[in-house]
């Protein structure tokens, strides 16, 4: 008999290794991490180990995830009651711009809005390019990632030249934007195309329902 044959009659009769128990202690086999011969079973149960420890690594993963989650969505929490107890326009961006940058430790802040019934003299309601209100309107989830267009960067005044990452999150009044909310960094990797959106969405639905509040 050779190796397939072998292979080929353990898996016709799967009840052989049951029966004959012994053959764990009697078979050796080289060790997972070298070193000398041990046994079948020693082998099997260095893979329980190994398997062991992969899965204590996953959980131990899930927990710090889910605890950053709590945590975020703690900050969410604060941010909502905020917004909710803002009485006026003055008040409301207080909050929601502190909240981001002190809460959130997100270093810079830019909102613009449009299409608004009352006009303010704020930075908040400049004059925006139509290309931006066509990327807004564009956007189904906040955008992640490197800075790409000059307009926003010079939001930014004299740390422009600085920023590396940015989240663009529109602000929308019945599916049509009316505003982006735009966070920067300059660690390039604290927005990056693959991360989670979610809160960020909820963040810009937040800050939208409470701006129409105060702006009609």
């Amino acid at each position: 008999m050779n190796s397939d044959d072998v292979l080929a009659y353990l898996r016709a009769h799967p009840d052989f290794l049951s029966r004959h128990g012994e053959i764990f202690s009697e078979i050796t086999v080289p060790h997972p991490h070298g070193g000398q011969a041990i046994t079948l079973a020693e082998r099997q149960l260095h893979a329980l180990r190994d398997k062991i420890r992969l899965l204590e690594a996953k959980l131990a993963e899930l927990i710090r995830f889910g605890e950053e989650n709590d945590e975020i969505g703690e900050k969410v929490h604060r941010l909502t009651l905020q917004l909710l107890v803002a009485e006026d326009y003055q008040a409301l961006r207080y909050a929601l711009l502190n909240g981001l940058s002190e809460d959130f430790a997100i270093p810079h802040v830019a909102l613009r809005i449009w299409n608004s019934v009352i006009r303010r003299d704020e930075e908040d309601f400049a004059e925006v390019g139509e290309e931006i209100r066509f990327l807004a309107g564009d956007l189904h989830q906040p955008y992640c990632g490197a800075p790409s267009h000059l307009e926003v960067l010079q939001w930014f005044g004299e740390a422009a030249p600085h920023i590396r990452s940015l989240a663009l999150i529109p602000l929308r009044r019945d599916a049509q934007p009316f505003g982006l909310l735009v966070l920067a960094s300059e660690e390039a990797e604290r927005f990056y195309p693959e991360m989670g959106t979610l809160y960020l969405s909820r963040i810009g639905d937040l800050a939208a329902s409470a701006l129409q509040r105060q702006l009609g």
